[in-house]
Order: structure tokens, then C-alpha cells, then sequence
């Protein structure tokens, strides 16, 4: 049984900064790839960002590049979001996920469908 737990959401003005991690926890985690989702009020859950666990590969959102940078520590099970320049825009509830081993689909890893694992996620306001 895989556990994520985000941490780190808050409020900040526009163009502050916000830092996010997502500590797994299980008997013995092991993951494709981990990801950051967010949904806004009214909306549908949206891809932020993903990172390959193995070799740190990154994939991002066109609206969050250049400005959000996701990394994870493999000895600590541990992946951060750095969301720099934030927006109004990018007010949302923030989850982190994980994709199974057993995964056997493309290695994009954007989709909501590829991840089975969630974390109840963290508010990040950013007002104008």
C-alpha cells in the first residue's frame, strides 16, 4: 500500500513562490514515475508536471514552464514542486501521484488514468 502526502501549499502574492513535496510512504515503495496534478474550482484535474523515478526524466504543462521545477530525492521517496512566478491563475488544489510498476503504457506519464496512487492534496492560493 503506497501513501502520499503533500505538504507545503499556502497563499502568496503573484510572482512569489511556493515550494511543495510529496513524501511516499509503503512497506516497500517503487514507482515509474511520480507527477503533480491541480484542479481548479469547477474544472477538471489538469497535468502540471511529472518525474521518471529512475532517471529524473521531466515533463511539464505549457503554462507552468520556465516557472515550476519538479525533483525528487530516490533516498528520501520524495518528490518537490519549486513553483516560482506564480500566477492567479495557478490557484488550485495541488496532488501528488505516483504510476505503478506494473504500468506498461507510454512513458509521458500526463494523463490522470496513468497514476494510481494519490495524495488528498494541498491548497495554493495566489492572489493579484
Amino acid at each position: 500500500q503506497v501513501q502520499l502526502e503533500e505538504s507545503g501549499g499556502g497563499s502568496v502574492q503573484a510572482g512569489g513562490s511556493l515550494r511543495l513535496s510529496c513524501a511516499a510512504s509503503g512497506r516497500t515503495f517503487s514507482t515509474n514515475a511520480m507527477g503533480w496534478f491541480r484542479q481548479a474550482p469547477g474544472k477538471e484535474r489538469e497535468f502540471v508536471t511529472a518525474i521518471t523515478w529512475s532517471w529524473g526524466i521531466t515533463r511539464y504543462a505549457d503554462s507552468v514552464k520556465g516557472r515550476f521545477t519538479v525533483s525528487r530525492d530516490k533516498a528520501k521517496n520524495t518528490m518537490y514542486l519549486q513553483m516560482n512566478s506564480l500566477k492567479p491563475e495557478d490557484t488550485a488544489v495541488y496532488y501528488c501521484a505516483a504510476v505503478p510498476t506494473s504500468y506498461r503504457g507510454s512513458a509521458y506519464y500526463t494523463q490522470v488514468y496513468e497514476y494510481d496512487y494519490w495524495g488528498q492534496g494541498t491548497q495554493v492560493t495566489v492572489s493579484s
